[in-house]
């Protein structure tokens, strides 16, 4: 699976976690920043991943930053992106199973390090259920 990754200042450490960890599992990992802890604003790096996402270039994405909220708000306003923000296993099931969602957007305060990957695991291996789920999605994409 191709996957990007972006995040802000706020999301820099969990993102080099789950990029490392991505890239030990075998996944083809693309880290469009930023690169540090230094102060930036994430939607020059959150957004050309999310466009990124709705050409075509990757299957997924995810995105982090302090709340995982204004990334995800920058992510929704690109055509055929759905994406959720997860803060619990059940969350991120949810996204998956129930909104199809193709980027996963993560707030580096909220996340206990401990669940991270858990959360991660489980949007990544759950599949869409499709049913009254596609027709919901195929409403939004009509929208």
């Amino acid at each position: 699976m191709r996957i990007v990754i972006a995040s802000d200042h706020a999301g820099f450490r969990y993102k080099e976690l789950i990029r490392a960890t991505l890239q030990q599992k075998g996944y083809d990992i693309t880290d469009f920043g930023t690169t540090s802890l230094d102060p930036v604003d994430y939607p020059t790096f959150i957004r050309p991943a999310a466009e990124a996402v709705a050409r075509g270039d990757f299957e997924r994405g995810i995105i982090l930053g302090g709340s995982g909220n204004g990334e995800a708000i920058v992510a929704n306003r690109v055509p055929g992106i759905r994406c959720t923000v997860a803060w619990s296993v059940d969350s991120a099931l949810a996204g998956r199973a129930h909104n199809d969602s193709n980027v996963l957007a993560l707030g580096e305060r909220f996340i206990k390090e401990s669940e991270l990957l858990a959360i991660l695991d489980v949007w990544l291996t759950t599949p869409f259920e499709g049913g009254r789920h596609k027709r919901r999605i195929d409403q939004i994409d009509s929208a």
